[in-house]
C-alpha cells in the first residue's frame, strides 16, 4: 500500500487493514518454515507495510488528541 492510499482511510479501517497484514504476515513466515514460499521478498513488504500502517495511524491519532 501506499502511503496515500492510506492516509485516505479512517482510523478505524487503518486498525483493519493493520490486523489483516499482520495475520498475512503470520501465515507467510508459516509457509517460509515449511519450504513452501518461492517469493520471500513478500515478507519484507508486509512488514514495511506494517509499519506504514502504524506511522499514519500514530500520526492520526497524535493529530486527534
Amino acid at each position: 500500500m501506499k502511503p496515500k492510499e492510506i492516509r485516505e482511510l479512517a482510523p478505524a479501517e487503518i486498525e483493519t487493514r493493520l490486523r489483516e497484514t499482520r495475520e498475512a504476515l503470520v501465515q507467510l513466515r508459516m509457509r517460509k518454515h515449511t519450504g513452501q514460499i518461492e517469493k520471500t521478498h513478500e515478507l519484507h513488504e508486509l512488514r514495511k507495510d506494517i509499519a506504514r500502517l502504524e506511522t499514519i495511524l500514530n500520526e492520526k491519532q497524535t493529530a486527534a488528541a
